[in-house]
C-alpha cells in the first residue's frame, strides 16, 4: 500500500551514506562530508540522513581524539529483529485495547473523528500484521510462528468493520475509510 512504502529518495540517500562509510572506513566526519557534499546531497541533507541513520541505530558514532567516525552497527539484523518484535507486540496489545473501547466510544464521536479513529486502527492492524509476517519470514520462512496473532488481527479487523457497519453514519464512513486505506474494487466488476 502506498501509505507505508518508504520514500525512495530517503532510501537512496541512506544507501549513499552507508556506501561511503563502507568504502571510506578511515574517513572522519569532515572528510566524509567532503566526499558526499555536494556530489550526492546538500550539507543539511547529509546531516539529516546521518541523524536518521543514528536514530534508527543503523550506524553509530565512534570518537577518536576530536574526530567523529561513523560505523555500521554490528549484528544489525538481530537488533532490528528484536526491535520489530518489541514494537509489533506493543502495537498489537495497544490496538486490542483500543478496539475494546470502540463500542462505547465510537458512536459518540463526530464523523471526522470516526473516520480518523477507524483509519488509524485499521492502518495499525495492517502494519502490525505486516510486522508479524516479517518476523515469521526472518525466524522461519517455512512455518507461521505467529498464526494466533494473524488470526486475532483478522478478527479485530472484522470487529472494526462491524462497528462501522452498525454505526448511524455507516453510509458515509465505509466508502471513505476503504478509499483512505487504498483498497479498491476491481474495475471490471463495478458495472457488470
Amino acid at each position: 500500500m502506498s501509505q507505508i512504502e518508504p520514500n525512495l529518495i530517503i532510501c537512496e540517500r541512506e544507501r549513499i551514506f552507508l556506501e561511503q562509510i563502507t568504502k571510506n572506513p578511515l574517513s572522519h566526519h569532515n572528510s566524509l562530508l567532503k566526499i558526499i557534499v555536494p556530489k550526492f546531497m546538500a550539507k543539511t541533507t547529509f546531516e539529516k540522513t546521518r541523524d536518521s541513520l543514528i536514530e534508527k541505530e543503523i550506524i553509530y558514532v565512534e570518537l577518536k581524539k576530536n574526530m567523529k567516525f561513523y560505523r555500521l552497527t554490528e549484528n544489525y539484523l538481530q537488533k532490528a529483529t528484536q526491535h520489530i518484535e518489541k514494537t509489533t507486540n506493543g502495537s498489537y496489545h495497544d490496538l486490542k485495547i483500543q478496539i475494546k473501547r470502540l463500542d462505547t466510544d465510537f458512536p459518540h464521536k463526530d464523523i471526522d473523528e470516526k473516520i480518523n479513529t477507524a483509519n488509524s486502527i485499521l492502518r495499525g492492524l495492517l502494519q502490525t500484521d505486516n510486522g508479524f509476517t516479517i518476523l515469521d519470514s526472518i525466524k522461519n520462512p517455512k512455518k507461521t510462528l505467529y498464526r494466533d496473532e494473524h488470526l486475532t488481527i483478522q478478527q479485530l479487523i472484522y470487529r472494526v468493520y462491524d462497528v462501522i457497519q452498525n454505526d448511524r453514519d455507516s453510509e458515509l464512513l465505509i466508502p471513505i475509510i476503504i478509499s483512505f486505506l487504498g483498497v479498491t474494487l476491481p474495475k471490471n466488476t463495478l458495472y457488470q
